[in-house]
């Protein structure tokens, strides 16, 4: 419910559970039943909080809007002068326009609030300069939304490179509560959804509110709680130093930022899952078995063993053959060929078109891997145009894996990156372009003047994207930043797929995909087969956690299927089947994460939106304190209907086969309420297993 009482700019009344069609009246007696009392040493106005709080409106906390020239008009008094009603398009129910201006500040100010029909919402501002003659410099623009009294927990995550997306909880204190990334990308460590709810809130339980970035650059997101008992959640893009001075007529916008509430956390993923499921570029077909090259081989580029590959992933069931790092001319290592972006004829005699052909011919679309906002020295781009890369201060900077950044800023250095990438997608059948960013964008110095470029570079970079999207639109793109360190909404307008982490270790993999999949759906999360051995953290897991794990999203294997035994490969197909089987499920319906007192016991799942089938992943992640741990419940099945329970997926080995419960063999028949009120009890599991369950409405 929004207000714009006294002419302001639009304030947030209320945001939480439906309250129904409510009368004008009743209206206006919540909005005074919301206005606090004057107490001691207060501004004697009614404080209301817009969602872009300035001093002006009597706001002594952050204001959203910082900046001034030469230390002139840093404090505005916006009036909202118009309302517009846009036109509603995809899932958006409601749009709003306002239209304000301060005549003596000369800016004036656009709103956009908009939700979906699911209770997504989503805000943005637009700033203008309109003297005619003075530039403003603005240093930040980050609109705030309320939050109640009862919102005293706060979660958001951190992690760095293979462990993304560490859950981290805190009381709701008063102060402020601060996220940044500078990074010129979100990061491993990224805010990604800060929330705030009840104490003790979980997936399935506890009022939770939560505010996210749709912005693939340095971003800014902050909790704050005043003395006089005012909660807000606020986020915006971080700007550096003089990096976004408006001319007169110039204006700047900031990224959508992203509210959601749900009754547990649950129910605020779905929101976000049916607004990025109604958008007309979600990927529709079924989500093709991928094998990736980079685990498997490396650098190691040699077209036949790379056939070898991919004749053995044909035969296990795979459809999409991703070649990654090392196609490209001299690129035996990370030290060398980022930024020229040719075929190596040495590694590829009878051309890469050649053995595109023969993956095709084996009945597995053909995918790339690519790096385009990065370049080593040694390569022939640095050396031609050194000035396209990023410098301050006349320095070239500190290395990342041997690269730097290519400033997408530049004309030249755009077209040029632009130029090749048609040229690869024009001359070869590909499907799909692996899009990776393993270097942190620091001393993002644009130009001769070295001046801050990182706004422009995300701005370039969704340019290129969508300049791809147009011009091949057959090709499927994933976000991969040295692993999960690029995921956020803005970057999802365009892409198909997220690469979560590096980490191919299952039992780190449940976290992190957990996590990943509160704002991304499971069929955008890649999950791939690894190696028995892994690569990140050199544990050891038996072919069934890593596969079980690996179904829950985009399924893939990035593990060297022609060194595995006969057995194994015969237990890689059956997981491919039946990943195949349940994937229309698994990319379509309701994630459901459950809750269970026992820390080392997670339990996730899928429903399908009719609630006539679900299917339930059981991991035990360490050895329980007690065993056994009593009772699981399933829940977000349909209360009344009767199901039909039943263990599923490839069988596990006879070795795992004692400690069953009694209703293992035959199956149970109980309602979903039952299900999720009672539950079930599980069998005996070593830990760092996953059994699977299946649910199946009688009609």
């Amino acid at each position: 419910m929004l207000s714009t009482e006294g002419g302001g700019l639009p304030a947030v009344q209320y945001w939480g559970p439906d309250l129904g069609d409510l009368a004008a009246s009743t209206l206006a007696d919540l909005t005074l039943a919301s206005r606090a009392p004057f107490g001691d040493s207060r501004i004697d106005v009614p404080e209301r909080i817009s969602v872009l709080p300035t001093p002006a409106e009597g706001w002594v906390g952050t204001p959203g809007l910082v900046g001034s020239r030469s230390g002139r008009d840093f404090s505005p008094l916006f009036s909202v002068v118009g309302v517009d009603r846009p036109t509603a398009e995809n899932d958006l129910v409601h749009r709003l326009r306002f239209r304000a201006i301060d005549d003596v500040a000369a800016l004036s100010l656009d709103i956009e609030i908009e939700m979906s029909a699911a209770g997504l919402v989503r805000l943005r501002a637009r700033l203008t300069n309109v003297d005619p003659d003075l530039p403003y410099d603005l240093v930040s623009l980050s609109l705030t939304v309320p939050v109640p009294a009862e919102a005293a927990e706060l979660l958001d995550f951190t992690g760095r490179h293979t462990m993304e997306r560490i859950p981290s909880r805190s009381t709701f204190a008063p102060g402020t509560h601060l996220r940044e990334s500078r990074k010129g990308k979100p990061g491993q460590d990224s805010s990604y959804l800060l929330m705030a709810g009840a104490t003790g809130f979980g997936f399935t339980h506890g009022q939770v509110w939560g505010l996210h970035v749709g912005w693939s650059g340095n971003q800014t997101a902050y909790a704050e709680r005043t003395y006089n008992g005012v909660s807000l959640l606020g986020a915006g893009e971080l700007l550096l130093a003089g990096e976004r001075q408006l001319q007169p007529g110039e204006a700047y916008t900031t990224p959508w930022i992203y509210a959601v509430y749900g009754n547990g956390m649950n129910e605020l993923a779905a929101r976000v899952h049916h607004h990025l499921r109604s958008r007309p570029q979600h990927p529709q077909a079924p989500r093709p078995v991928v094998v990736n090259t980079w685990e498997a081989l490396y650098f190691r580029q040699d077209a036949a063993e790379l056939l070898a590959l991919a004749e053995t992933a044909a035969a296990a069931g795979a459809e999409r053959f991703v070649l990654d790092d090392g196609w490209f001319l001299g690129r035996r290592s990370d030290r060398t060929g980022l930024g020229d972006w040719l075929v190596d004829e040495n590694v590829w005699p009878d051309g890469l078109g050649a053995f595109i052909e023969k993956v095709n011919g084996l009945g597995m679309d053909f995918g790339l891997w690519v790096e385009p906002e990065m370049v080593n020295l040694d390569s022939d781009l640095a050396r031609a145009h050194p000035d396209w890369i990023f410098r301050a201060g006349g320095r070239t900077g500190i290395a990342t894996r041997n690269q730097y950044v290519l400033d997408l800023g530049h004309p030249q250095a755009y077209a040029h990156i632009a130029d090749r990438l048609h040229a690869l997608l024009d001359a070869y059948p590909i499907a799909a372009l692996k899009w990776d960013h393993n270097r942190m964008v620091v001393e993002a110095g644009h130009g001769p003047a070295g001046t801050p470029g990182v706004h422009n570079q995300t701005l370039a970079l969704y340019r290129l994207l969508e300049e791809i999207r147009q011009r091949h639109p057959q090709v499927e793109i994933e976000s991969c930043a040295a692993g999960g360190g690029r995921i956020d909404l803005g970057i999802a307008r365009y892409i198909a797929r997220v690469w979560p982490s590096d980490c191919l270790d299952p039992l780190e993999r449940q976290q992190i995909q957990r996590y990943t999949q509160l704002l991304m759906p499971p069929e955008m999360v890649g999950t791939h087969i690894g190696a028995p051995d892994a690569h990140t953290t050199g544990r050891h897991h038996e072919l069934d956690f890593r596969a079980a794990t690996a179904i829950w999203g985009h399924m893939g294997v990035e593990w060297n299927l022609t060194g595995t035994t006969a057995a194994e490969f015969a237990r890689v197909r059956e997981w491919i089947s039946f990943y195949k089987q349940q994937r229309e499920l698994l990319h379509t319906g309701r994630v459901i994460v459950g809750d269970h007192p026992d820390p080392v016991i997670w339990i996730n799942g899928v429903v399908a939106d009719t609630g006539d089938r679900a299917l339930f992943g059981i991991t035990t992640l360490a050895r329980s304190i007690t065993w056994p741990p009593g009772r699981i419940r399933l829940p977000g099945l349909q209360p009344d209907l009767l199901y039909h329970v039943a263990p599923a997926g490839p069988r596990p080995p006879d070795s795992e086969s004692a400690g069953l419960p009694q209703w293992w063999h035959r199956g149970l028949e109980l309602t979903g309420r039952v299900l999720a009120e009672v539950g079930i009890q599980l069998p005996a599991m070593y830990p760092e297993r996953m059994r699977l369950i299946s649910a199946v409405a009688r009609r």
